[in-house]
């Protein structure tokens, strides 16, 4: 089965609730999973690259997360979970793939331009990301979910620490760490990043 965001929407199962796309997942209708798909393959895929650094493996990391939704719906007791566990398995899937292989560095990336007409600009916006995506990319696996969560996806410290399976305390003393050690990282480049892109939140 070809899993992935449909090029058009389709009305019907589209405007269901999770709850009932669930209980029609359980009966195989492969519409309400193609719902589901739509509806959350983007937030769990951005997840998954911030987590592995994007690539190939990326989309094939999320492709699995939802297989795993397919081959069991039954397993989701409440609806109001679902994203929170798409995201959990996904990210497990992430960082279970990488301790077996290293995640590539950011920073060697070629630069993507943006079509915008002032190339210097897009040029240092493009660097300063592949600068703190690489120093994410070498925090300590849970550190790093943490932070793609409450940072990048903006969810609260509550539903983040759903997501990884530990207490409020213990999600928030993640972010500390790794925000501690971003500061460091990031320390020599801080004024050029920040003048570049909006990233307080996770240096400071």
């Amino acid at each position: 089965m070809a899993i992935g965001p449909a090029a058009t929407s389709v009305s019907g199962p589209h405007q269901a609730s999770d709850a009932d796309l669930l209980t029609a997942c359980a009966r195989r209708d492969h519409r309400a999973f193609r719902a589901l798909v739509d509806r959350y393959y983007a937030t769990v895929y951005r997840v998954v690259w911030r987590m592995t650094g994007g690539g190939a493996h990326a989309e094939d990391i999320t492709q699995e997360a939802f297989l795993k939704l397919w081959s069991n719906p039954g397993q989701i007791r409440e609806a109001g979970a679902l994203k929170g566990w798409l995201m959990r398995v996904a990210s497990n899937l992430a960082m279970d793939g990488f301790r077996a292989k290293p995640m590539k560095d950011l920073e060697a990336a070629s630069d993507v331009s943006d079509g915008r007409p002032d190339a210097e600009e897009v040029q240092m916006k493009s660097w300063a990301a592949r600068r703190v995506d690489s120093a994410i990319a070498r925090l300590p696996e849970r550190q790093r979910l943490a932070l793609t969560l409450v940072h990048f996806e903006q969810m609260s410290n509550g539903a983040a620490a759903v997501v990884l399976e530990v207490s409020v305390d213990a999600l928030e003393s993640l972010l500390a760490r790794a925000r501690r050690a971003l500061k460091e990282e990031l320390a020599a480049d801080r004024e050029t990043l920040l003048e570049a892109v909006n990233v307080e939140g996770q240096i400071s």
